[in-house]
């Protein structure tokens, strides 16, 4: 049986990957960001409750729309990109979430530093 969590509880979960993670919902309004302490693209709290695509610059919107519009129309489930910047190596994954209705409910953009990933090369087992 599965116990409910507290918000709290999910909100630190989040906040301990090394990932960020937002979430847009099906009006395409930014309601969730982690706060993680390494966040890659910074969010601030007046983001909530905003359009997705007034959060982005002009050359960049068409991007987005066209993520959103892939995502909501069911065309794509998942959509990678990959970005360098600062010398790092930012991975970007934008999830379709859905009911199980099937019904759009969103979007879930991760995204996480893979430089020192993709330096890892051999094999190591847990507690090695």
């Amino acid at each position: 049986m599965l116990e409910e969590l507290s918000v709290e509880t999910i909100e630190t979960m989040f906040e301990a990957m090394p990932v960020d993670v937002t979430f847009v919902d099906e009006k395409d309004i930014i309601r969730y960001y982690s706060k993680g302490a390494t966040a890659i693209f910074k969010r601030s709290p007046k983001n909530i409750g905003m359009k997705v695509q007034d959060c982005h610059s002009p050359k960049s919107r068409p991007m987005v729309d066209k993520v959103i519009s892939d995502l909501k129309a069911g065309r794509r489930n998942v959509i990678e990109s990959w970005i360098n910047q600062n010398e790092r190596k930012i991975h970007i994954r934008y999830f379709a979430v859905r009911d199980k209705a099937c019904r759009y409910l969103g979007v879930l953009e991760v995204v996480q530093d893979i430089t020192d990933i993709q330096k890892i090369t051999g094999e190591r087992r847990t507690l090695d």
